[in-house]
């Protein structure tokens, strides 16, 4: 973990602006450390595992936002996380991942109607099943 799901409108943007954004999300959640370090050469400050690590966008077609008008715009971040990470910890991912949707998105929110959002959500172990080889391949 962590999973990075964005669903946004159809009118928002191409999928290479959006491919953009994934690879940004994907980053900034590969640097988030704990306490604040930065350190990127120590890879036990990690906040998430970069073998976890998943940013996917769902393009949606159907919608309607607000009043219906065809200018309004959405996207909408949903991190799923497991469980045990503090509050400071899901602030600091929550307020840099946000930071970073809003500047990819500032030219469309001041030409058209935008609601942006991000949730985090933690799941336990125990309601999840995974086989992963990505965590010993990074290692290599």
């Amino acid at each position: 973990m962590p999973h990075l799901t964005l669903e946004y409108s159809a009118n928002l943007a191409g999928a290479e602006r959006i491919g953009q954004l994934c690879n940004a999300l994907a980053q900034c959640l590969a640097a988030q450390r704990q306490n604040g370090n930065e350190s990127v050469n120590e890879s036990e400050q990690r906040v998430y595992p970069l073998g976890g690590i998943r940013v996917r966008a769902v393009r949606c077609e159907q919608y309607c936002i607000a009043d219906g008008g065809p200018d309004a715009a959405f996207l909408h971040a949903n991190l799923k996380i497991g469980a045990g990470r503090s509050g400071a910890t899901k602030k600091a991912t929550g307020d840099a991942l946000f930071a970073l949707i809003k500047q990819h998105f500032a030219l469309e929110f001041e030409q058209q109607g935008l609601a942006l959002s991000l949730e985090i959500g933690e799941f336990s172990e125990a309601g999840t099943w995974k086989h992963n080889n990505l965590h010993a391949r990074l290692k290599r």
